[in-house]
């Protein structure tokens, strides 16, 4: 495999408007076209109306179907560049481009990918999306790295201006255009002068999981954030309710984010208690074990499986955030409670959740990891891509 250097701009300086952003997302239930193109960041109107109305993109039209996986490029003025559409036969795909004339071209070309392996760093100045766009790294690789150390960084609330990261993932490329992003394959954050780093270990075809350099795993008991780490929540990481000075003998946290944003089980667990708890509105607690208990307060609405009784998988939706009880704005109250007991939920310190490797997996992994982590000390502290 060829290894090609590539001198990307120091962020600082970048310029804008020569910008290209990298976006992937799904088609939902009830999605329009013109829904689809907001969420990959393309808002001009000619995209919507050639995407309606043009032949060239009939079999988009005719395969606009729930779960179907959508790349596009967009410039920072939000002008669709390109589109790639996979069809229903998985041999090939619709390709959208924008040519020199500034018009857009429809044209049915072949699946066959090829995966490559792209390293970027950034700096935080203002959030990880902001960071994200300057490097030209795509939205679904920042929400996995939040993913990937979310056991360890609260990234709502724990991002300081300064901080750095470096990330490795795939990108399947059709005839020399990126089709879709894959998994990360490793990456370093460094938060408050903290360094956190995790690299993908696959034992078996398809199965792995992300470990730190010295082979632990990197995924915990529980999670630092119950709510999912997107775009547009990211946008209140650094907002208090005012309600948290009065309610200060909960112990618990409460994160503002807009009604409806999904929240989730920190750890696994058993539903103890779904339903309104005067204070506390709509609110779900969960048993993780004879010792921890988790609390969630104020949803708009419960999830369907957030039922008594109900077994619940970390990272699964549970409810939504609202304003029901005694909540003077959109939040979630969260608490984290030991022997019944709340404790500080940003300090408590939870186990491994996955067991360690045996001797013989240890010593592949530390072979395997090499590479990777000789790129990401390389690149940290740089403004360079590596192209692999």
């Amino acid at each position: 495999m060829v290894t090609e250097q590539l001198t990307f701009q120091n962020s600082a300086v970048l310029d804008n408007s020569d910008q290209i952003f990298l976006s992937e997302t799904r088609i939902e239930s009830g999605d329009t076209l013109q829904q689809l193109l907001n969420r990959l960041n393309a808002t001009d109107l000619d995209a919507v109306a050639f995407l309606r109305n043009s032949p060239e993109a009939t079999q988009l039209r005719q395969e606009f179907v729930a779960g179907r996986s959508v790349f596009a490029q967009t410039s920072s003025q939000g002008k669709l560049l390109s589109l790639q559409f996979p069809l229903g036969d998985k041999e090939r795909m619709l390709f959208i481009s924008r040519g020199n004339n500034d018009t857009l071209t429809g044209t049915i070309v072949s699946s066959q990918t090829e995966t490559h392996t792209v390293t970027r760093s950034a700096q935080i100045e203002s959030s990880l999306f902001a960071a994200s766009d300057l490097a030209a790294i795509p939205d679904t690789i920042a929400i996995q790295m939040a993913e990937i150390f979310g056991s360890e960084i609260d990234f709502h609330r724990d991002l300081r201006k300064g901080d750095r990261f470096t990330v490795s993932y795939e990108v399947e490329y059709v005839d020399g255009r990126p089709l879709r992003t894959g998994k990360i394959t490793a990456a370093e954050f460094i938060n408050e002068g903290r360094s956190h780093r995790a690299i993908w270990f696959e034992q078996d075809k398809d199965k792995g999981q992300y470990l730190s350099p010295e082979g632990k795993p990197i995924r915990k008991s529980f999670l630092r954030s119950p709510l999912e780490f997107s775009r547009v929540s990211s946008g209140f990481s650094r907002r208090f309710h005012p309600i948290l000075k009065t309610w200060r003998a909960h112990q618990g946290v409460d994160y503002a984010a807009p009604t409806g944003t999904p929240v989730r089980a920190t750890g696994n667990a058993i539903v103890q208690f779904a339903g309104n708890q005067n204070g506390y509105g709509n609110v779900v607690i969960l048993r993780h074990d004879d010792k921890h208990s988790t609390v969630y307060a104020h949803l708009s609405r419960f999830a369907k499986n957030a039922k008594k009784g109900g077994r619940i998988a970390q990272g699964e939706v549970i409810g939504h955030v609202g304003q029901t009880g005694w909540a003077t704005g959109s939040h979630l109250h969260y608490e984290f409670r030991i022997n019944n007991t709340p404790v500080n939920p940003l300090t408590v310190k939870a186990a491994s959740y996955q067991a360690n490797l045996n001797p013989a997996q240890l010593k592949a992994f530390a072979e395997r990891s090499k590479p990777a982590l000789a790129l990401l000390e390389r690149l940290k502290q740089s403004d360079i891509t590596y192209l692999e």
